[in-house]
């Protein structure tokens, strides 16, 4: 592709984000593959800011002059690092960038590590908007799910975030080991009931090398089967519609307005810069769009960082093959769905109309307007064989 061209296409995905991952947990959950660490002797937090500002600096001598849409600090649980550090990240972030005026910065907190004070701290230092990892209103389902908050901590926590912030969100998990209809109708109307402009709600999915998975191989550990997960999504979906909370995203429901802001520049495919151990970024460096990774372990990261200037093991273009499938995997996650025109943009394709025709007549796919397709209900249940389906077919456009 013509480097013109690629571009044009970096003006068009030109939205910039960026993201900052602090990998340390006060426990380690058994269902999560988050890269979290717990560090039970402490960790050397002022060395750890150095290197987090060394890397953002690295970031920026790559990505250029940036409008910053939104910060992101997620881990790990960020609401354990101290308000000045944030403070002085986000500061960092203004002096490598432009911040934009109004834009989102959200943390991510777990309810034991809340505290009035600390939330009040966090807000001075321009926290505008926080995500509580509360994942159970039930105090058994949390000690399953390996949680070292109550029930109680939680409901206190959102309730300090709903002083405290003008925006707020919390995750639930769901499909628990044991779960029915009747459980979950009742612990998600709490929620809805507690629930701000912003919901978060997962299935339990048992991903590799957790001990939730060798639990699973073992037998000592059943989820709810297919049809049971099908319903419990079903009733998810009717609840938070009724709720004035909708689906926006497979598992993100927020009244219109208030969708997360940092996360839409992911599923729309915008570039972000992923600063810390482990994080992923996406950034356009002389007009082509490349893939960013980090040093998992926090440690080894730091030392390359303060060694190197950067904890960066990957930086690679990113070919426009691999740019079309990541924007149908992200982009179908959302009820907007895709734009074909943008997809074409990437690198001249589009999926065949007659598989898009096959699509919707299955129930799987549907069009908005001329040029967006998008995923139906039933379709985002089987999402990876659709877009694994939609890559295969992808034919070229006319130029």
């Amino acid at each position: 592709m013509a480097a013109s061209t690629l571009r044009a296409m970096a003006r068009r995905m030109s939205t910039f984000a960026v993201y900052i991952h602090w990998p340390f947990c006060a426990a380690k959950c058994p269902y999560c593959d988050f890269n979290s660490h717990v560090r039970h002797e402490g960790w050397d937090e002022a060395r750890f800011i150095e290197a987090y500002l060394a890397e953002m600096a690295h970031m920026r001598a790559l990505t250029g002059p940036q409008t910053v849409h939104s910060i992101f600090f997620g881990g790990g649980t960020p609401s354990l690092m101290k308000p000045a550090t944030t403070a002085a990240l986000i500061d960092a972030v203004g002096k490598h960038w432009s911040i934009e005026p109004g834009a989102e910065i959200t943390l991510e907190a777990n309810p034991g590590s809340v505290e009035a004070e600390r939330f009040a701290g966090f807000k001075a230092a321009g926290v505008n908007r926080v995500s509580l990892g509360v994942q159970s209103l039930r105090d058994a389902e949390l000690k399953k799910l390996g949680r070292i908050h109550s029930a109680a901590e939680a409901k206190a926590a959102v309730e300090i975030a709903r002083k405290t912030f003008d925006r707020f969100s919390f995750d639930l998990i769901y499909a628990r080991p044991g779960q029915g209809i009747a459980d979950w109708r009742a612990e998600l109307g709490e929620a809805l009931a507690m629930a701000g402009d912003h919901l978060s709600l997962y299935q339990l999915t048992i991903e590799p090398e957790t001990p939730f998975e060798a639990l699973y191989k073992l037998g000592k550990l059943k989820v709810p089967d297919d049809d049971l997960a099908r319903d419990l999504y079903g009733l998810t979906q009717e609840m938070t519609a009724a709720a004035g909370l909708p689906s926006y995203e497979i598992s993100n429901h927020a009244r219109s307005g208030q969708e997360s802001r940092h996360n839409l520049v992911y599923w729309r495919y915008g570039a972000y810069a992923g600063i810390g151990p482990g994080a992923h970024g996406r950034i356009v460096i002389d007009g082509v769009r490349h893939g960013t990774t980090t040093e998992r372990h926090p440690e080894r990261w730091r030392d390359a960082v303060l060694r190197d200037g950067h904890g960066m093991t990957s930086k690679l273009a990113l070919t426009t093959e691999e740019q079309a499938d990541e924007m149908l995997l992200m982009g179908l996650r959302l009820g907007e769905g895709v734009d074909l025109n943008r997809l074409a943009a990437v690198n001249g394709t589009m999926p065949a109309a007659q598989t898009i025709d096959g699509l919707i007549a299955h129930g799987l796919l549907r069009r908005i307007g001329n040029a967006r397709i998008a995923a139906t209900d039933d379709g985002r249940l089987v999402l990876n064989a659709l877009i694994a389906e939609l890559s295969g077919a992808l034919v070229a456009t006319a130029r």
